[in-house]
Parts: structure tokens; sequence; C-alpha cells
């Protein structure tokens, strides 16, 4: 029998942390002909080079796309998808895929669903359906989705959205969250700290994970800037910022960083960990504040609290261990977190938590018939 032949993209550390079990399940299996497709900032020394950790995990990279990524400005972003646009078609045509599968967002994967669309390749996304007012990957995420052929929700809720989309009921699968079934299959390493990140930490930890406003740069600055505030009130606690996306405005974001970790000795940024490293620092930490996916999707299942600020996951479904707040009162609902905490007042009930995320997604990408005409 004819082996299948599935193309997986990864152009991000986020990305890749979703899709790496699952990429592991497909290159074993004996009914597909699994490529992994790799670009964006995994190929960028700005970003850490996150390639690194791919090759780490002894998973081939089949095919890459170097993209030059130029200014995160709006103009610099559109001129990077247009590469990105001739780039895919031209690997497109050389790996003749049956199926690409994409996850989440990201311009780059809206730019391989364009491509895919007009080469009539049939193309399978993750994490559809979800909602980020603040962020314009809300409207890429919409219309990869409107790109596809099948489509791995991760919440009930999800899926009756797709579905209203216009998608096929029949198409529409609620398999939860891949990131969070990685998550809970991690356990937590109490030497961690110590061997792994090379820095004294105090006994009081909290992460913080914030990406650009892309909507309203202006809003997202401002914000930024009080939570720094906050944070300088923070006594006895070790901070550490992991670096945000290659977005409109992430420049400012990770300037102010290196300058608070410059002026606050318990403070470090860290450009990237590691898929399981970040998870391990999710179940060694205190809180998270920022307004990552992360803290919304993964946090809840490492039994983390999260304080998510502003409007860039305005709309996801939250668990109730989901604080949102105003920057400016960050540092007062982290000693409200505090106190909830040590009363065992927190309810991490997940939403998007769900068993045999990646083995339903191969079960349902194995019935596909991709000897009929794709419409």
């Amino acid at each position: 029998m004819k082996k299948k032949k599935i193309c997986v993209i990864s152009s991000s550390r986020a990305e890749y942390g979703i899709l790496k079990e699952l990429i592991i399940k497909l290159k074993s299996s004996k009914k597909f002909k699994t490529k992994v497709l790799v670009t964006g900032s995994h190929l960028v020394p700005k970003y850490g080079s996150t390639v690194k950790n791919i090759k780490n995990d002894k998973i081939q990279i089949d095919y890459k796309i170097r993209i030059k990524l130029n200014k995160n400005d709006k103009f610099s972003i559109i001129k990077d998808m247009s590469n990105y646009l001739i780039n895919f078609s031209k690997v497109f045509k050389k790996i003749n895929p049956d199926l690409i599968l994409v996850t989440g967002d990201r311009y780059e994967i809206l730019c391989a669903a364009i491509v895919a669309n007009i080469l009539r390749i049939r193309l399978a996304h993750i994490h559809g359906g979800e909602t980020t007012l603040g962020s314009y990957d809300n409207g890429s995420r919409n219309a990869i989705t409107k790109l596809s052929f099948i489509h791995f929700v991760s919440t009930s809720k999800y899926k009756a959205k797709v579905i209203q989309m216009g998608e096929s009921p029949k198409k529409v699968f609620n398999v939860g969250s891949l990131s969070v079934e990685n998550l809970i299959k991690i356990k937590k390493k109490d030497n961690f700290l110590k061997n792994i990140m090379n820095f004294n930490f105090n006994k009081k930890r909290i992460l913080i994970s914030y990406h650009s406003l892309t909507i309203n740069i202006k809003k997202g600055r401002k914000d930024f800037n009080e939570l720094l505030t906050c944070l300088k009130q923070v006594k006895n606690t070790s901070i550490v910022f992991s670096y945000p996306n290659h977005d409109v405005d992430s420049d400012y974001i990770i300037a102010k960083m290196n300058e608070f970790v410059k002026k606050n000795k318990n403070a470090k940024l860290f450009k990237f960990v590691g898929q399981e490293n970040y998870y391990q620092l999710l179940k060694n930490f205190d809180c998270i504040i920022g307004n990552s996916s992360s803290g919304i999707i993964e946090a809840p299942s490492a039994k983390i609290p999260t304080i998510n600020i502003g409007e860039r996951q305005e709309g996801r479904i939250m668990s109730k261990s989901v604080f949102n707040v105003k920057a400016k009162n960050v540092f007062n609902t982290l000693k409200k977190i505090y106190k909830l905490k040590n009363e065992k007042k927190i309810n991490f009930t997940n939403p998007y938590q769900k068993k045999n995320t990646a083995k339903k997604i191969i079960k349902e990408l194995n019935k596909i018939k991709f000897n009929e005409i794709y419409k």
C-alpha cells in the first residue's frame, strides 16, 4: 500500500513545541511518509536558532526555507510574506505532498496555506476556531481555517465556531491541545533550576512571557512599561523573561526586556530554553505573567496561575486560574495569587486538556481518501 505523503511545517519555537510528539509519531508510522519543513525564526540567531532543538530531538529536517527577516515594522513583515509565498511554492512543488499539516496563526503559516490552496494540496489545521482579539493573528487564523481541508480543534466551543464558519462537521474534530498533552507527560524535576538554568534563583519565582499587541502598538507598549514598573516593586523574587515572537514591534519589547535585566540582578532573559525546559519553568515557578497563549492553554495543567494582561488573548476560553488584569494592577494581583495559592483556593481545571490528542489526529489523517478529487 502506497504511503501517504505528509509535509509538517514549523516556523517558530511555539509551533514546534506543539507539534513535536505528533511529528515523532508520524515519522515512525508505516502508513505515512512524513517530511518536516522548517522556516521562520527557527533559522534566525536573534531568536535563538531554535532549529538546533529539533536536531537535538533527532528529528530529521527534510527542507529549510531560510528567509532573511527584515525589520519588524508592518511593511517589512509584508515583504517577508512575499518571500515566503515564493519559497513555499518552490518547495511544495518539489515535495508534491498529499497533505500539509500546520498549526496556529503565524503569518508564515498563512503564506503556506495560500500556496497550498492555489496548488490544490489538502491542508490540515490545528488550533483553528480560537479567538485573540488583540492580535492580527486572529484574522490569519480564520483565513487558514477557510483554506483548510480538515480541522483539529482544542475545545467543543472552537469546533462549533469552525462549523459556523462553513466548514463540514465531518471534517472538524475536537481533540484537545497537543501542547498540553506534551506537558503532562513531563515529570517535574526539583533540581531543574540549579542544574539547567545556571542562575541563582530565589525561593519566589515568576515567569514573564509578553508579546506585541499588534493591533494597537501604542497600547501594547504602555501595558508593557506599566508591567515593568510593577516588577520593580517585586522583592526577593527571581524574574525570568522569555523572548517574544518575531512580530510588528517585537524589537521594542526585546530592548525593554534587556534594559530591565541590566538594571535588576534578580532578572534574566532567555531567547529560548527548549520546550521541555520551558515546561519545567512552568512547573517550578509561582506564576506566569504577560499575554502569551501558554499562560492560557498550558499553564493550568502545570498548576501555575496566570496573570493575563491586556487584549491580546481576549476571546479565548480561559481556566479559572487565569486572572485578567490591567498592567498597572499586576503587583497587587500577584500578592493576591500568593495568598490564594497558600490557601489552595485556585482552580486549575483546564478546558484544553484531553487524552490521546496525537493519536486522534493520526487516526483521522489515516481515514482521508487522497485518491478522491479535492473540492
